[in-house]
């Protein structure tokens, strides 16, 4: 059976297409250092960034065992982070390229990601995004994220295209659980924020790149054994 051409590209965020980790571990050792506690390099959580803000301030505060206390810690974390949102956050190496050809072809795109708007929203505004993607989905955009597939439909319906001729590219397992219960097509983005003991392969995904311009492939591939079926 041939699947349907990808007519559309969905990416998540931090991880996939924007490397965040320096500025995560930024707002992290500002809160450490609020705390009187040592630093820690961005190697050290670099991998953990996709699990979000409980994640890091969990590594920056592993004896904390009070859920006040740590939820607390946690806005401390994520106000750091708002502070300074786009210091040294860029593009991962081949995402602008591909982006580009995404968009000489015509191809729409956009964001779903499970970080909330008030700082995925400076962080468009900072790298000109804003008015290229066409559609933005955030963690508080509806009351489910991910790895509900809620947010995913829900950016198919903005882009006003079918979720089965839609790729989701992510460097989570959520990420694909969610495109999965979608419909979507799944790509994990290895080269993301992925610990190096992980075996994706049992995440279920279509495939799997390690350089964005390989997504590229996939979406002329599907296209080109799409037209030979009809």
């Amino acid at each position: 059976m041939i699947k349907p051409a990808i007519h559309a590209v969905l990416f998540d965020l931090d991880g996939t297409l924007l490397d965040t980790a320096p500025d995560l571990t930024l707002a992290l050792n500002n809160l450490l250092k609020s705390h009187n506690k040592s630093c820690v390099e961005i190697d050290d959580v670099r991998n953990i960034v996709s699990q979000g803000s409980v994640a890091l301030t969990r590594y920056g505060f592993p004896e904390v065992t009070n859920k006040d206390e740590f939820e607390k810690l946690r806005k401390e974390f994520l106000q750091h982070y708002l502070n300074a949102v786009c210091v040294d956050t860029k593009f991962f190496n081949g995402i602008e390229p591909l982006l580009q050809t995404i968009e000489t072809n015509s191809i729409p795109w956009g964001i779903v990601t499970n970080k909330p708007a008030a700082m995925t929203d400076p962080l468009m505004e900072e790298l000109s995004l804003t008015k290229r993607t066409k559609c933005v989905v955030s963690g508080d955009t509806l009351k489910v994220r991910k790895p509900h597939p809620e947010p995913l439909l829900h950016a198919s319906d903005i882009i006003g295209l079918s979720p089965h001729n839609t790729i989701y590219i992510g460097d989570d397992p959520r990420d694909i659980y969610a495109g999965n219960e979608a419909g979507m097509y799944t790509c994990i983005a290895s080269y993301g924020y992925i610990e190096p003991d992980i075996d994706t392969n049992q995440w279920g995904a279509d495939f799997t790149i390690s350089h964005p311009s390989e997504l590229l492939n996939h979406i002329i591939l599907s296209a080109a054994v799409n037209n030979m079926g009809t």
